[in-house]
């Protein structure tokens, strides 16, 4: 089934680049049709992905701003099996611009989308570490959210703030839009508190919560200094086991699904 997922949690540093790249590289090697899509300006996904964002002159920007089209604008991942839509800082003027346009402007990336959503099993969103215009345009496109959080008490907090935009966005502008899961990113099960955040979170949002743990792992932490997923750096290491694992989660939701 084809699905638009937003990447998103307004809390930066909680692997959301890190989640996007690798579970786009996890089902691709399971066969489905994957693209990837770069809307923060800082360009993280684009590089992991070992594109040098320095040199993307289409991409996430232009389309936003209605310059090209997204089919114009994607490269395939050298190796990986995925498509990319990259971005740069350019994206910032984006934007900016966005926010100084009349009407539409949060629904562009939804529009863009409509010609490619059909070449894919999958598209992923990585979205920028704020609730902004670009974010509120991954919401708008998005059939739902995947939100990797770290198990500490701050990142509850921000899980409620970020929930309730969720709400409001579907409310207002995508009746469709709901919650694909929580992943908990960076566990240390030796930890305490991540161990009660953890429970916590089971109790609150029950099956939302996707069973798979990402665990901390030198690999999956170095694998964008090469440009590339974790699984195409390290295939036997925990990082790659672990995002394929969630990989095959999703998956079988997706079969159980009504």
């Amino acid at each position: 089934m084809n699905r638009v997922v937003a990447v998103a949690n307004q809390k930066g540093g909680v692997g959301k680049t890190t989640t996007a790249v690798n579970i786009a590289a996890s089902l691709a090697a399971s066969g489905r049709r994957v693209l990837l899509i770069d809307l923060d300006p800082q360009g993280n996904a684009t590089m992991g992905c070992g594109v040098d964002k320095s040199a993307v002159e289409l991409g996430s920007c232009e389309v936003l701003l209605g310059e090209c089209t997204a089919r114009q604008a994607i490269v395939a991942v050298e190796g990986a099996g995925f498509d990319i839509l990259p971005t740069n800082v350019d994206l910032t003027s984006a934007e900016v611009r966005l926010l100084a346009a009349d009407e539409g402007r949060e629904s562009r990336l939804r529009e863009a989308l409509e010609a490619v959503r059909g070449d894919y099993d999958r598209i992923f969103i990585d979205c920028p570490p704020s609730l902004n215009m670009l974010t509120v345009n991954a919401l708008v496109a998005a059939d739902s959210v995947l939100v990797p959080m770290q198990c500490e008490y701050y990142a509850l907090e921000g899980l409620s703030a970020l929930v309730s935009t969720i709400e409001q966005i579907g409310a207002a502008a995508n009746p469709g839009l709901g919650l694909e899961g929580i992943l908990r990113t960076m566990f240390d099960p030796r930890n305490n508190l991540s161990n009660e955040v953890s429970a916590q979170l089971l109790t609150h949002f029950g099956d939302t919560v996707f069973r798979t743990v990402i665990p901390r792992n030198v690999r999956l932490a170095e694998a964008p200094s090469f440009g590339k997923p974790v699984l195409l750096h390290d295939k036997d290491s925990r990082g790659a086991l672990a995002y394929l694992a969630l990989a095959g989660e999703m998956l079988r939701r997706e079969q159980e699904s009504p």
